[in-house]
C-alpha cells in the first residue's frame, strides 16, 4: 500500500544508520572548514573524506563500554581513518553535532510531510467539485440544521489543510538552524565561520545565539503543527465515521474486498480506518505535552530533553506521515450514497426552513419573539405528528393572516440556502476549476 511506503520513507530518516551518517557528515563539513582556514593539511583533508566511514553495529558495540553515542561514532570512524582523525571533532562540543543533525532530519521529515498533505489537498479539491451540487442536510450539535451541499465538507477540510500547510512550512524552516558554538555557545574553542561553513554544506541557517544547545522552543513549534495537524486529519476521520452510522449511512469508508467487519457480526461495516486516524491523533497531540516541557532547561544545558526527543521526533513524523497517506486513500475511495443524502434532507419534511419563515413574519412587521415562539411551537408540533412543516404552518392564523399557503410553498425550499455556494467555491478555490492533473 502506498502508506507503508512513504512510512518506511519516513521511518528510514530516523535510523541509527541514517543518524550516524548525518552526524558525520557534519564532523567532514568541519574539517572541510579547517582545511580551508588552513587548519588541515590538505593531504590529511583527503584521507579523512576518502576514509571516513562506520558500521553502524560497531558504533552501537562502542556505545555499550563508552556510554556515549557521539565518542562512540567518533571512535568507529578513527577505525577507519587512522592518524589523520586526530582532525575531526576539534572545538566542536557533542551538542553541536547532535543540533545540528537533528534540525536536518526534522527538515527532510517536514518536507515529506508537506509532500503528503499536498497530495491530500489535490484528493480534498477534487471531492469538492465533484460534490458541488449534491444537497445534504447541515447538522449543528448532530442535529438537522439547515442545508448544504455534500461538497462543502471537503471544502472545509481543504482550507484547514491548507492552514495547517503554511503553519507546518513555517515550522519547518523555524526548525532548519544548525550551531557550531563550542561547549557553551561562546566560540570558545572555534571560529564562528566554521559554523558559517557547516550550516551552508548542510541547507541550513546558523542559529543566531544558543547555549550548548538551541533554544527548543524551535521544536515545540515545530511538534505543535504536527499535532494540529493530525488533529485535523482526525476531523475528516470523525465525520465520516458519523456519516457512517447506520442511521445516517450517507458515506462510508470503501470495503475491500475479502475484508471483514467483525469476528461475531458478519454483517458488520465498520470505519476502522477512521478509528484508527482518530487513535493515532491522541498520540501526536500527547507528544506536544514533552515538546513543550523540553523547553526549560537547566542553565546552558542538561540534556533531559534528549531521551523525548529521541521518542517523539521519529513517532510524531512517522505518524503524522502514516496518517496523511491513510487519509488521502480514504477520502480518494469514500464511498457516497446519494440516495441517503436526500432521503435525510427530507426527514423532517421542510424543517431546515424554520428561520426563513421566522425571518419572512418580522420582516411583515412581527415581533421577533412572537414570530420565534409561533415557528419554535409549530416546528415542535410538525416533527412530532411527521406532518409537513407547510401544512402545519398554513394552519395557524397568525402565519396565514401574513403568508398565503401558496407564498409559503413557493417560500420553503432548498435554493436559497445554497444560492452562495458558488462565491463560498471562488472565495476557497479561486475562479479556476481543477484540472484532472491538478
Amino acid at each position: 500500500m502506498i502508506d507503508r511506503y512513504s512510512r518506511k520513507q519516513c521511518a528510514d530518516i530516523w535510523t541509527n544508520e541514517t543518524k550516524y551518517r548525518i552526524w558525520l557528515d557534519v564532523e567532514l563539513a568541519a574539517c572541510e572548514a579547517y582545511a580551508k582556514a588552513g587548519k588541515i593539511p590538505k593531504a590529511s583533508l583527503e584521507r579523512i573524506m576518502a576514509k571516513a566511514d562506520f558500521d553502524a553495529g560497531r558504533v552501537d558495540e562502542i556505545e555499550l563500554v563508552v556510554k556515549h553515542d557521539v565518542i562512540a561514532l567518533l571512535t568507529a570512524v578513527k577505525e577507519k581513518i587512522g592518524e589523520d582523525a586526530r582532525f575531526i571533532h576539534m572545538g566542536l562540543t557533542s551538542s553541536d553535532v547532535l543540533d545540528t543533525a537533528f534540525a536536518v532530519q526534522l527538515v527532510r521529515a517536514g518536507r515529506l510531510i508537506l509532500d503528503d498533505v499536498d497530495r491530500l489537498l489535490k484528493v480534498l479539491r477534487e471531492k469538492a467539485f465533484k460534490y458541488k451540487s449534491l444537497p445534504t442536510i447541515g447538522r449543528t450539535h448532530g442535529i438537522h440544521a439547515e442545508p448544504i451541499v455534500f461538497g462543502l465538507k471537503f471544502v472545509s477540510w481543504y482550507e484547514e489543510m491548507r492552514r495547517n500547510r503554511g503553519r507546518l512550512e513555517r515550522a519547518v524552516e523555524n526548525v532548519r538552524y544548525g550551531k557550531i558554538k563550542g561547549a557553551v555557545g561562546t566560540y570558545g574553542n572555534i571560529d564562528p565561520a566554521i559554523e558559517q561553513y557547516v550550516c551552508k554544506k548542510l541547507g541550513l541557517n546558523v542559529e543566531p545565539y544558543s547555549t550548548q544547545v538551541i533554544a527548543r522552543d524551535r521544536h515545540a513549534e515545530y511538534f505543535s503543527d504536527l499535532a494540529i495537524l493530525a488533529a485535523g486529519i482526525e476531523r475528516i476521520a470523525l465525520e465520516i465515521r458519523h456519516l457512517q452510522r447506520t442511521e445516517v449511512r450517507e458515506a462510508e469508508e470503501y470495503f475491500t474486498e475479502g475484508q471483514k467487519g467483525s469476528s461475531a457480526m458478519p454483517h458488520k461495516r465498520n470505519p476502522i480506518l477512521s478509528e484508527n486516524l482518530t487513535g493515532l491523533s491522541r498520540v501526536v497531540r500527547s507528544y506536544l505535552v514533552s515538546a513543550l516541557e523540553n523547553i526549560p532547561l537547566w542553565h546552558e544545558r542538561d540534556i533531559s530533553h534528549s531521551s523525548v526527543e529521541r521518542i517523539i521526533a521519529p513517532d510524531a513524523t512517522i505518524l503524522v506521515d502514516f496518517m496523511l497517506n491513510r487519509a488521502i486513500w480514504l477520502v480518494d475511495r469514500l464511498v457516497v450514497h446519494e440516495d441517503r443524502l436526500l432521503a435525510n434532507l427530507d426527514m423532517t419534511r421542510g424543517l431546515y426552513d424554520s428561520e426563513k419563515v421566522m425571518l419572512s413574519l418580522i420582516d411583515k412587521g412581527m415581533a421577533r419573539e412572537e414570530a420565534y415562539a409561533i415557528i419554535q411551537k409549530a416546528a415542535f408540533t410538525a416533527f412530532d405528528r411527521g406532518q409537513d412543516f407547510a401544512d402545519v404552518l398554513s394552519e395557524n392564523r397568525s402565519v396565514s393572516s401574513l403568508i398565503k399557503k401558496s407564498g409559503l410553498r413557493q417560500m420553503l425550499g432548498i435554493e436559497s440556502h445554497l444560492r452562495y455556494v458558488d462565491y463560498i467555491y471562488k472565495q476557497v478555490f479561486g475562479q479556476r476549476r481543477p484540472s484532472r492533473t491538478t
